[in-house]
């Protein structure tokens, strides 16, 4: 009886090793976790651009920026609320670094361009990055040496970072979605109206004539 004692004590131990093991795996991969908030116009193309970057796990639509709590679309959109289009990238820095990230927003936006981006006008189309501390550093450093490639004054803002209101789930992956629109180029599910309307709104034309082949999404469009 014993000795059945003493093995049961001693599965039951190494049981338990091995759930501790496992939990501070996940705390490990959940703490690595970092997030860049961004705005650069239509949240719609931010969000599908860089959820198909290696290393993003996920990228969240909303608002951020402004004065109003709890902000709307149509709040937004309408003005006075401060509040720019922004998006949340979800990071594992392991595999993507964050001046990388910033690299590449700034070669996806028109950085000359104060009042908006492409077809899209107004406040709330503005870019910026939301950051403080070492990441704001980061930004600030990735603007000059943008700026420098560029050979063009850059107007994208690094602003202090402040609450961000994630936005309407129907906004959240539109650009996959399947559900019907009636939209200006007739009825289409989400993923086909976003198409059109992207190359309708001239971004990656833009940004190809900004940035040639430094810009890591405008080809794939």
């Amino acid at each position: 009886m014993t000795q059945v004692m003493t093995t049961l004590k001693t599965l039951l131990l190494g049981g338990l090793i091995v759930v501790g093991f496992a939990a501070q795996g996940t705390r490990a991969h959940a703490a690595a976790t970092e997030t860049l908030t961004v705005a650069g116009g239509c949240f719609w193309c931010v969000e599908a651009d860089f959820e198909a970057v290696k290393g993003v796990g996920e990228v969240v639509s909303g608002y951020t920026g402004g004065t109003t709590k709890n902000p709307t679309y149509k709040d937004v959109t309408r003005g006075g609320t401060g509040h720019y289009e922004a998006v949340q990238i979800m990071y594992d820095p392991a595999q993507v670094s964050r001046p990388q990230l910033l690299a590449m927003f700034l070669r996806s936006i028109d950085v000359t361009d104060a009042g908006g981006q492409f077809c899209d006008r107004g406040n709330s189309y503005r870019t910026a990055i939301f950051a403080n501390g070492a990441a704001a550093q980061d930004a600030k450093q990735a603007i000059a040496q943008a700026e420098k490639t560029l050979g063009q004054k850059i107007v994208t803002p690094v602003l202090p970072a402040q609450t961000f209101y994630k936005a309407e789930d129907y906004h959240q992956n539109y650009y996959k979605g399947d559900d019907l629109k009636i939209t200006r180029f007739g009825i289409k599910d989400q993923a086909e109206a976003y198409k059109r309307y992207r190359n309708a709104c001239g971004r990656d034309t833009r940004v190809r004539q900004l940035w040639g082949d430094a810009a890591p999404f405008a080809k794939g469009h």
